[in-house]
């Protein structure tokens, strides 16, 4: 496996969060800009909640950065909670002498669907703060400050990831082409859609469960463009890259579920209508030369790219955090209750959607540099250019071209 890693600390309502990444080369240029631009894509999106008020996220290199360029050590990246001063006492690390039995803001009436009730019984806590700090989606700020390092990787070596909202709420998107600039066109959109009617019909959904104290869920495709054929194998089960994107995606906080291409939908059809015909195509040389007529895997097969457009769904269930809350217990008085009411989103699936994009930047990147190495950005593109060299040299130049080309916005096609 590649020895591109990271892991990341701190608490929703701490001082700080923190990532530690470990194995991108030296010579990636690499500014604290390149990080705030996803940082910010992160909080915005309609239905978000007032944190994203408060906070303003923002990169701070403490390690593994100097003059605008990636050193080959492990880059350490910062960023500060703003709402760190209304919690001192709450979040305080160190003991006080007048703490009472459970400090201000405890939590004992655990949330259906999140990770409180399970958390205090696995760790032996009181309070289910301890457990839901950890467990908010505020850690993925640093999912994204990762995903936008192995992002400029991917990016010095053409490939691009972007994604949009294909469903909220109950509300389905038309089909559409997808523009050469997915990001910019989606981010347009306060839902990170491209149908406007269906966008405008969204945000009525988000209103209408606001003011029923309700939240809701949605899917978001995940489009990585420029790949080469062959990242990933199929010769183990843990070096399958649809298998280390699903972990990835799942990992992200109320994701339930994961596509790729077709998906679930293959299962309905019979195997003409699935899988994808192959033709000669001259010139596509990251494709080994060759074009799938249609895109139903979604650009995998056996466990590797094919060359074709990433198409990843990932579904992510409503929030946990309800303003008329479930039915629960309280754990400190073993009674039946209404759960506790954090501050939350009404929907975060745009936000998501962001997210996402910074897991797969991640698996991307390390299946990269798991196939190429090279501890400098220059050593990694030479070895690059000779693999794609290599794949360029199977076909003759001269071979016929066909007709057709892959269809990434519509995996059924």
């Amino acid at each position: 496996m590649s020895a591109l890693r990271f892991t990341t600390a701190g608490e929703s309502h701490g001082p700080a969060l923190v990532a530690v990444l470990e194995g991108m080369p030296a010579g990636l240029p690499l500014l604290a800009e390149h990080v705030d631009a996803d940082l910010a894509r992160r909080q915005q999106g309609y239905g978000r909640g007032r944190r994203m008020q408060i906070e303003t996220d923002r990169v701070e290199f403490l390690g593994g950065v100097r003059a605008g360029e990636t050193l080959g050590g492990p880059i350490s990246m910062l960023v500060r909670n703003a709402d760190w001063k209304n919690w001192v006492d709450v979040m305080d690390p160190a003991p006080r002498e007048s703490d009472p039995d459970l400090r201000r803001r405890a939590l004992t009436r655990v949330r259906p669907g999140h990770a409180d009730l399970t958390g205090v019984l696995k760790y032996e806590r009181a309070d289910a703060r301890d457990i839901l700090e950890r467990a908010s989606a505020r850690e993925t700020t640093m999912r994204v400050a990762v995903g936008a390092v192995c992002r400029r990787l991917l990016a010095e070596l053409g490939v691009r990831i972007g994604s949009h909202v294909v469903h909220l709420g109950g509300i389905d998107c038309e089909p559409f082409e997808l523009p050469a600039d997915l990001n910019a066109a989606s981010d347009a959109s306060p839902v990170r859609v491209l149908d406007s009617a269906a966008e405008q019909a969204m945000i009525a959904r988000i209103d209408e469960a606001k003011r029923a104290g309700n939240t809701l869920g949605g899917i978001v495709e995940v489009v990585a463009t420029g790949l080469p054929v062959g990242l990933g194998s199929h010769v183990s089960w843990d070096r399958k890259l649809d298998g280390r994107l699903g972990q990835a995606m799942l990992s992200i906080p109320a994701v339930k579920g994961v596509e790729i291409g077709l998906g679930f939908e293959a299962a309905r059809r019979s195997g003409a209508d699935v899988h994808d015909e192959i033709a000669l195509a001259p010139g596509r040389e990251r494709a080994g030369n060759v074009r799938r007529l249609t895109n139903r895997a979604g650009g995998l097969e056996g466990g590797m790219t094919n060359g074709e457009p990433l198409l990843v769904r990932v579904a992510m269930k409503p929030i946990a955090t309800l303003m008329r809350p479930l039915q629960t217990i309280d754990v400190k008085s073993a009674a039946p209750a209404a759960a506790a009411a954090e501050r939350s989103d009404v929907t975060a699936v745009p936000a998501m959607g962001v997210i996402a994009e910074a897991m797969a930047a991640f698996v991307l990147a390390q299946a990269v540099l798991e196939k190429f190495g090279g501890d400098s950005l220059a050593e990694l593109t030479r070895n690059v250019d000779g693999y794609l060299a290599q794949v360029r040299a199977r076909l003759p130049e001269d071979a016929p071209d066909a007709a057709g080309a892959p269809a990434a916005s519509d995996p059924g096609a």
